[in-house]
């Protein structure tokens, strides 16, 4: 089985996903969804939906992966109970807490693990699998050839369409900690589309770009077939917050190739379709990391559209211009070098007569209504002629069989659809007085479908000739049948709720504090070692220097395929460590990468051997009352990574580093400089200041946080002996 999963941010949206081949649909209610601004669905909306996908044969997954914090899990735990009951066929999840309560409460509710978990590795599998997770969403990163190299024990979905995040999917901060609004918690406010310098050794690099952080478009049109014949299951289409007529128009294009490979022709994409997907919304197309393709535009972070003709001449008020593509009034075009945009409210041929089409080749005047004042390219941007055509398309029918046997003086009517539901009405036969019942009038009243979703497949009538049945009778069985069919389509048995199991947190109270620290330089490492504070966590070459002492931690990389097993303290940074490292033998810490913010996750963490769970610093610092507090670590000073990417600016510019001494940042329009550090061709963007709560000590120390970390950055050593003794002495 091969799934074409599309979007939905609104029911025109889902409608429009259905109506064009979609085997599944995934959309989000008001609430805990990562695309808060999407139009998304009331609870009312989501049954409607719910009922309108099962009609079809159209699976709903409604996403539910944001991190939730823990005055919110009753309101979180009741809207999944309302999910459950509705019958929806899965949750796409990203809290690690939540997933583990929802499978206690509903063990029969599928869980797709989101591309926010940061699912990459083998590890990784293996946790979410002990969990009950039946689906991974992979990181966009993967290409393919990893992906075929994974454990084939989950279902795998990947994007193959549409918009590119440029940091590894959950592993963002830059929204929360810059905007104060959380790429976790679906309020992304797009970062990595603005416009940023380039800075060396703080020297401004001309680079001639803006948009240092902007990836293309994932388009996989064109190597689709090698993605179809591997190990994948689900083809995800990105666009929540796109329109109908995209999500729609989309869908059709990769239903189409899906079945031409699965049927055994050759997928090829059509110069038309081409066109339509670039007007319908392109930053420039990549086939991604998927392929290993080039994933950046950072000369633009805009839909770049179709070019169709350039400006040939110009007056004050006209604008003539040689098409290269049809062009249709009331499309929107930009001209390119000038970045000036319009709608073709009135469009001339090369008489200057009024036209609603202009063919390629034509020679076409628009009226000069934005001072356009040089020659250019004109792009088009939309149509909304596109969108009425691609939208024209009819709710799909349903193929049903339908056989009418004589069975003594009964005539048994039988609907049987594609999904093998049977349903069966009898109606009396009487003997005929005048004239008999012929199998043309039968035929003719069971064929009145008309607004109902079915459409007859195949016909089959036995009856005698000397039989009369009443087509009042006739009438009233078909209106049954079919009421009786699409009630079994949508029907739901939800039983399987757990009330007897509940999760107890026990918290044990200690008078001990603990400091830790993240160390990235020598000075900082002397500074906590001559502090004796109780962890230290280090890089991999720093780690292989300091190993000897006991309070010294090796903190793993974030992306990660091996680890090693010749060491007993480890700093972890994702799940996959968590499942490596499980054994008792080791002391495990968990980083505040994994998005940590309520007790059911610190509970699991606990319970898979973590010593100390580190707090999330998207966590509310003001209210920790609420949470397991002995067990947890709390970061309390220092600059914190905003995002980590496969990609790089300075590679993207042809300027690569060598030269670990030189200093590399990103200059925001506020002036506020972000340090960039390269790892093995991974780029992490810091935080342009530190986060600093040591003022807040007391209450820390009060409420009964036992753990504090400073995550330093660049400290020397005398300003760090400052920060340990800070914590020590409030």
């Amino acid at each position: 089985m091969k799934e074409l999963l599309s979007p939905a941010g609104n029911m025109e949206c889902l409608k429009s996903a259905v109506n064009n081949g979609a085997d599944a649909v995934y959309l989000g209610g008001k609430h805990f969804g990562a695309r808060a601004f999407a139009g998304n669905f009331t609870n009312e909306e989501l049954k409607e939906a719910t009922t309108y996908c099962h009609l079809y044969g159209v699976k709903i997954y409604i996403t539910v992966n944001t991190i939730i914090y823990e005055d919110e899990v009753e309101d979180f735990i009741r809207y999944i109970d309302y999910l459950y009951q509705i019958g929806v066929d899965a949750l796409i999840m990203q809290d690690i807490g939540m997933i583990s309560l929802v499978k206690n409460k509903y063990p029969d509710l599928e869980i797709h693990a989101s591309t926010q978990m940061h699912n990459h590795n083998n590890e990784n599998i293996k946790l979410l699998k002990s969990l009950g997770v039946k689906r991974l969403v992979l990181d966009r990163e993967l290409s393919l050839e990893e992906i075929n190299a994974l454990d084939d024990d989950l279902e795998k979905e990947v994007f193959i369409h549409g918009a590119l995040c440029n940091c590894y999917s959950g592993c963002c901060l830059f929204s929360s900690l810059n905007g104060g609004r959380s790429a976790n918690r679906g309020e992304c406010v797009q970062s990595c589309r603005m416009p940023y310098k380039l800075i060396k050794n703080d020297k401004y690099l001309n680079t001639g770009c803006n948009y240092l952080l902007s990836t293309k478009e994932l388009n996989t049109t064109s190597k689709f077939k090698d993605l179809v014949l591997s190990n994948i299951t689900s083809f995800k289409i990105e666009g929540r917050m796109k329109s109908p007529a995209y999500v729609g128009y989309v869908t059709k294009v990769y239903r189409r190739l899906i079945d031409d490979i699965l049927q055994g022709r050759e997928p090829l994409i059509t110069s038309e379709e081409e066109d339509t997907l670039k007007i319908l919304f392109n930053r420039e197309f990549t086939t991604g990391y998927l392929f290993k393709d080039k994933v950046m535009n950072i000369i633009s972070s805009n839909h770049q559209g179709l070019e169709i003709g350039k400006v040939i001449d110009i007056t004050t008020k006209k604008i003539k211009i040689k098409l290269e593509k049809d062009l249709y009034q009331e499309d929107g075009i930009r001209f390119k070098e000038s970045n000036l945009g319009m709608i073709v409210n009135m469009l001339y041929n090369d008489k200057e007569l009024l036209i609603n089409k202009a063919n390629k080749g034509d020679i076409i005047y628009l009226d000069n209504k934005i001072n356009l004042k040089k020659k250019d390219i004109v792009i088009k941007t939309s149509s909304n002629y596109l969108e009425r055509e691609i939208l024209s398309n009819n709710s799909p029918k349903i193929p049903i069989n339908i056989a009418v046997e004589r069975q003594k003086d009964k005539l048994v009517i039988t609907f049987t659809d594609n999904k093998n539901n049977i349903s069966k009405e009898s109606i009396k036969i009487e003997r005929s007085i005048n004239r008999p019942t012929k199998e043309e009038e039968i035929k003719e009243k069971l064929s009145k479908l008309g607004n109902t979703p079915f459409i007859i497949d195949n016909i089959n009538i036995e009856i005698s000739d000397s039989d009369f049945v009443s087509m009042k009778d006739l009438n009233n069985a078909r209106r049954l049948l079919v009421e009786s069919i699409i009630s079994k389509r949508i029907e739901v048995k939800r039983h399987n709720i757990n009330d007897n199991k509940e999760i107890s947190f026990k918290e044990e109270r200690s008078k001990d504090y603990e400091i830790s620290v993240l160390a990235r330089t020598k000075e900082e490492i002397e500074a906590s070692l001559d502090r004796n504070v109780n962890r230290i966590y280090l890089d991999k070459e720093l780690y292989e220097e300091y190993k000897q002492y006991p309070n010294v931690y090796l903190r793993l990389p974030r992306v990660n395929n091996t680890y090693p097993s010749n060491i007993n303290n480890v700093l972890v940074t994702e799940l996959g460590g968590i499942s490596k490292y499980t054994s008792s033998r080791y002391n495990i810490i968990s980083d505040y990468y994994l998005n940590v913010i309520n007790n059911y996750s610190i509970n699991f963490l606990l319970n898979h051997n973590v010593k100390r769970v580190t707090l999330s610093p998207e966590i509310n610092y003001y209210h920790l009352d609420n949470l397991i507090k002995d067990k947890v670590e709390l970061i309390i000073y220092g600059r914190l990574e905003l995002m980590i990417t496969k990609s790089c600016p300075i590679k993207e510019l042809d300027k690569c580093p060598c030269n670990k001494e030189d200093k590399y940042y990103l200059e925001d329009i506020n002036k506020n400089r972000y340090p960039i550090i390269h790892n093995n061709c991974l780029t992490q963007i810091m935080h342009y200041k530190n986060i600093n709560y040591l003022d807040n000590i007391d209450y820390y120390k009060k409420i009964g946080i036992k753990s504090y970390r400073l995550e330093l950055f660049d400290e020397d050593y005398n300003t760090t002996i400052k920060l340990i003794d800070k914590i020590r002495n409030n």
